[in-house]
């Protein structure tokens, strides 16, 4: 059976130069990897065999650049215990400069605002498929209950008082070098924050950010649009093609640009080199959305944006989609500018985010039990990806001709856009609410008109209904395509709560 990224060990990510030689520059990333911090003294590296199959590369050549770094002194070996980075380079994050802040310059006119219906209190579906949703029936929770015990035993009563608004000390340690190990982040435990998810993370920011128009992708995610108005902010589109986010358009007097890197939602497309040079070269204040990045699975994962520019970017994580949307756990990684003012913001917002949770998630990231759930979530959903994509690609048997299925197997959703002489997203919507399956339609995520399409989320379901489901969406899109007595309706919106 061919090795996939998504079945490697423990997750480390690696950013190797082309023009290099295949050992050396296994031997140069991990050495960058030490020097600037990300991989701490102490933490132990996937075994040769594991990161030689998620990079691609011969055992022998990891087991060289292994011997070499120990020789230099970046790694130790021990027979038997595998192999860490060695105490005698402790960690030295690269200096950060001071975010230079954006040119005031002409302001593009705000699109109008779409409708934004309610996430909450919506009745099961028959058939969840909804984007955004993990499989929450997977849920780690023997992992859980023991990292709980562990923590409820050992904790001093300090815990149990009042907390650092930016989250206990544990917690921002464990993410400082889980980011770094596994996203390329670069950052250190006093400059994270832990929030309660995305939308308060997006609260925060957008009241120490300056004065000014947000911008956001478009397509994008319409309810966190209306989190950014609700805060007071006016949102203005960033176009969005097979690139991803157009990033040289960014020559307006805006206060930030918010976009999702990685795997662009709800497009599926990450973000090209080019246009990330671009968006280093606008300068201004960027928050990363990287909100499945760790979910890609015909590679490695493409690096955090926040690693080639942490003076610039605010990057954004969360639980909803690896673990559970109900922890409500989310952190930033912030430039040393912002750190105070969010601080206090979140000190002002809520005091903190509840502690014995970040302890638990601690515990669970130090001893890879969470780099142990997402690989086995990474196969699960990747299966069912590739079931999705053979019932609904191209072929004599797909129930939508001509549709496509654009972006990266990466996520946990899939975007279907439909063909332009096909029928339109109202009627299959339509066809989908009398099956009783939920999803989403691509309109209400526009900001400027634009093709119809379907967002299908493949996570949602256990791996028992998965299937089921699946084919009562193919039944309902086979039957809308085939059938034209069906009425174009006002379909309320089923959407997953967001993070």
């Amino acid at each position: 059976m061919p090795k996939h990224w998504a079945s490697g060990g423990v997750d480390l990510h690696l950013e190797l130069d082309p023009a290099l030689g295949r050992r050396r520059a296994v031997e140069d990333a991990l050495r960058a990897a030490v020097r600037d911090g990300r991989l701490p003294p102490g933490t132990r590296l996937p075994s040769t065999r594991a990161l030689a199959a998620g990079l691609g590369l011969a055992r022998g050549t990891v087991s060289a650049a292994y011997d070499q770094l120990a020789e230099e002194g970046y790694l130790t070996t021990r027979p038997g215990s595998g192999t860490e980075v060695a105490d005698t380079f402790p960690p030295a994050p690269a200096p950060i400069r001071t975010p230079a802040a954006p040119a005031l310059i002409r302001s593009p006119t705000p699109a109008a605002p779409a409708p934004v219906h309610s996430p909450i209190a919506v009745a099961r579906p028959v058939h969840d498929l909804r984007p955004g949703q993990p499989d929450v029936s997977a849920f780690p929770a023997r992992a859980w209950l023991r990292a709980t015990r562990h923590v409820l035993a050992t904790a001093p009563a300090e815990v149990f008082g009042p907390c650092d608004p930016r989250g206990r000390i544990e917690l921002r340690t464990a993410l400082a070098g889980y980011l770094g190990r596994t996203r390329g982040v670069r950052t250190t435990p006093d400059r994270i924050v832990v929030t309660t998810g995305l939308v308060q993370s997006l609260n925060l920011l957008a009241d120490v950010l300056g004065a000014g128009p947000i911008a956001m992708e478009d397509p994008g995610h319409d309810f966190y649009r209306e989190v950014l108005r609700r805060a007071g902010r006016t949102i203005v589109p960033l176009p969005v093609d097979e690139q991803g986010a157009r990033t040289g358009d960014l020559t307006s007097g805006v206060a930030a640009a918010v976009l999702t890197p990685a795997h662009q939602y709800p497009t599926g497309v990450p973000l090209t080199s080019a246009r990330r040079r671009l968006l280093r070269e606008w300068g201004g204040p960027v928050i990363e959305d990287d909100y499945d990045g760790e979910f890609r699975y015909d590679r490695r994962p493409v690096g955090a944006l926040q690693g080639t520019a942490p003076d610039q970017v605010v990057y954004c994580g969360t639980t909803s989609e690896s673990l559970s949307p109900a922890l409500r756990l989310g952190w930033m990684a912030l430039p040393p500018a912002l750190v105070g003012p969010v601080a206090e913001a979140k000190l002002h917002a809520d005091a903190h985010t509840e502690v014995p949770g970040q302890l638990v998630l601690a515990r669970l990231i130090d001893e890879h039990a969470y780099d142990r759930h997402v690989r086995a979530a990474r196969l699960r959903y990747r299966r069912r990806r590739d079931l999705l994509l053979s019932r609904l690609g191209p072929g004599p048997a797909a129930p939508l001709p001509g549709a496509r299925l654009p972006g990266v197997a990466a996520g946990l959703r899939a975007l279907l856009l439909l063909p332009p002489d096909g029928p339109p997203e109202s009627t299959l919507l339509a066809a989908c609410e009398q099956r009783g399956i939920a999803l989403r339609g691509l309109t209400p995520l526009r900001q400027t008109p634009g093709p119809g399409g379907l967002l299908i989320g493949y996570a949602a379901p256990s791996e028992g209904a998965y299937p089921a489901a699946l084919e009562a969406l193919v039944e309902a899109l086979t039957w809308a395509s085939t059938d034209g007595s069906i009425l174009s309706a006002e379909i309320p919106d089923i959407s997953g709560f967001p993070g």
